[in-house]
Protein backbone atom coordinates (compact mmCIF):
# COMPACT_ATOMS: atom_id res chain seq x y z
CA UNK A 1 0.00 0.00 0.00
CA UNK A 2 1.19 3.32 -1.16
CA UNK A 3 2.04 5.87 2.26
CA UNK A 4 -0.75 8.17 2.55
CA UNK A 5 0.65 11.80 2.61
CA UNK A 6 -1.60 12.78 5.21
CA UNK A 7 -0.08 10.63 7.99
CA UNK A 8 2.97 11.22 9.90
CA UNK A 9 5.40 9.48 12.47
CA UNK A 10 3.98 9.13 16.00
CA UNK A 11 6.56 7.19 18.55
CA UNK A 12 5.62 6.84 22.46
CA UNK A 13 8.48 5.84 24.04
CA UNK A 14 8.32 5.04 28.24
CA UNK A 15 11.31 4.32 30.84
CA UNK A 16 10.77 0.44 30.02
CA UNK A 17 9.87 0.49 26.05
CA UNK A 18 8.57 1.39 22.83
CA UNK A 19 5.10 1.33 23.39
CA UNK A 20 4.09 2.50 19.92
CA UNK A 21 5.61 3.40 16.75
CA UNK A 22 3.82 4.18 13.24
CA UNK A 23 2.48 6.06 10.35
CA UNK A 24 -1.07 7.30 11.84
CA UNK A 25 -3.28 9.90 10.33
CA UNK A 26 -4.01 11.71 13.73
CA UNK A 27 -3.40 11.35 17.59
CA UNK A 28 -5.99 13.34 20.22
CA UNK A 29 -4.26 13.42 24.12
CA UNK A 30 -4.67 15.84 26.94
CA UNK A 31 -2.34 18.25 27.86
CA UNK A 32 -2.23 20.13 30.95
CA UNK A 33 -4.17 23.03 28.99
CA UNK A 34 -6.81 21.23 27.87
CA UNK A 35 -7.14 17.92 24.94
CA UNK A 36 -5.62 18.57 21.59
CA UNK A 37 -6.24 16.26 18.20
CA UNK A 38 -2.85 16.54 16.16
CA UNK A 39 -2.79 15.61 12.40
CA UNK A 40 0.26 16.03 9.83
CA UNK A 41 1.58 19.75 9.34
CA UNK A 42 1.18 20.55 12.73
CA UNK A 43 2.95 23.67 14.26
CA UNK A 44 6.12 22.36 15.81
CA UNK A 45 5.14 22.54 19.92
CA UNK A 46 6.15 20.60 22.95
CA UNK A 47 3.04 20.16 25.73
CA UNK A 48 3.59 18.68 29.20
CA UNK A 49 0.80 15.49 28.73
CA UNK A 50 -2.17 15.03 31.31
CA UNK A 51 -3.78 11.89 32.16
CA UNK A 52 -6.04 10.81 29.77
CA UNK A 53 -7.14 8.57 26.70
CA UNK A 54 -4.64 8.71 24.21
CA UNK A 55 -6.62 8.21 20.60
CA UNK A 56 -4.87 7.05 17.70
CA UNK A 57 -6.20 6.84 13.98
CA UNK A 58 -4.26 4.79 11.99
CA UNK A 59 -6.16 3.68 8.53
CA UNK A 60 -9.22 4.41 9.87
CA UNK A 61 -9.09 2.03 13.12
CA UNK A 62 -8.90 3.50 16.21
CA UNK A 63 -7.01 2.27 19.44
CA UNK A 64 -6.98 3.71 22.67
CA UNK A 65 -4.56 3.67 25.67
CA UNK A 66 -4.33 4.89 28.98
CA UNK A 67 -1.92 8.00 29.09
CA UNK A 68 -0.68 9.36 32.61
CA UNK A 69 1.81 11.66 32.41
CA UNK A 70 4.76 12.64 30.59
CA UNK A 71 5.70 15.06 27.03
CA UNK A 72 5.32 15.46 23.69
CA UNK A 73 6.66 17.09 21.28
CA UNK A 74 5.05 18.13 18.05
CA UNK A 75 6.57 18.31 14.42
CA UNK A 76 5.04 19.22 11.48
CA UNK A 77 5.81 14.69 10.08
CA UNK A 78 6.31 13.56 13.59
CA UNK A 79 5.01 13.24 16.74
CA UNK A 80 7.08 11.82 20.02
CA UNK A 81 5.15 11.36 23.34
CA UNK A 82 7.36 10.92 26.15
CA UNK A 83 5.19 8.93 28.88
CA UNK A 84 6.17 8.14 32.09
CA UNK A 85 3.32 4.98 31.71
CA UNK A 86 0.91 4.42 29.19
CA UNK A 87 -1.25 1.13 29.00
CA UNK A 88 -3.80 -0.97 26.59
CA UNK A 89 -6.36 -1.76 27.93
CA UNK A 90 -5.59 -4.98 27.95
CA UNK A 91 -2.69 -4.15 29.82
CA UNK A 92 -5.06 -2.83 32.99
CA UNK A 93 -5.99 -4.25 36.25
CA UNK A 94 -9.19 -2.84 36.53
CA UNK A 95 -9.86 -4.05 39.73
CA UNK A 96 -6.69 -2.44 41.01
CA UNK A 97 -7.81 1.04 39.30
CA UNK A 98 -11.08 0.57 41.23
CA UNK A 99 -9.53 0.17 44.15
CA UNK A 100 -7.11 3.43 43.60
CA UNK A 101 -10.22 5.41 42.11
CA UNK A 102 -11.89 4.74 45.48
CA UNK A 103 -8.98 5.90 47.25
CA UNK A 104 -8.30 9.05 46.03
CA UNK A 105 -12.18 9.98 46.16
CA UNK A 106 -12.45 9.34 49.72
CA UNK A 107 -9.00 11.42 49.93
CA UNK A 108 -10.80 14.43 48.51
CA UNK A 109 -13.59 14.02 50.36
CA UNK A 110 -12.36 14.14 53.44
CA UNK A 111 -9.60 17.10 52.64
CA UNK A 112 -8.14 15.54 55.99
CA UNK A 113 -5.25 18.06 56.61
CA UNK A 114 -2.02 17.32 55.44
CA UNK A 115 -3.77 15.63 52.49
CA UNK A 116 -1.85 16.61 49.13
CA UNK A 117 -4.87 17.26 47.16
CA UNK A 118 -2.84 17.90 44.15
CA UNK A 119 -1.80 14.16 44.61
CA UNK A 120 -4.88 12.95 45.28
CA UNK A 121 -6.64 14.61 42.24
CA UNK A 122 -3.72 13.51 39.83
CA UNK A 123 -4.46 9.52 41.23
CA UNK A 124 -8.03 10.10 40.68
CA UNK A 125 -7.56 11.21 37.14
CA UNK A 126 -4.80 8.34 36.18
CA UNK A 127 -7.45 5.62 37.57
CA UNK A 128 -10.41 7.16 35.97
CA UNK A 129 -8.44 7.25 32.50
CA UNK A 130 -7.66 3.11 32.82
CA UNK A 131 -11.11 2.58 33.98
CA UNK A 132 -12.53 4.51 30.70
CA UNK A 133 -10.27 3.02 28.29
CA UNK A 134 -11.14 -0.59 29.41
CA UNK A 135 -15.23 0.25 29.33
CA UNK A 136 -15.12 2.14 25.63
Amino acid sequence: MAEDSRNFTLKIITPDRVFFEDEVSMVEFNTVEGEVGIYREHIPMTMIVAPGILTITKDQEVSEAALHAGFAEVLPDQVTVLAEIIEWPDEIDVERAEESRSRAEERIREHAPGTDMRRAEMSLKRAVARIETVHK
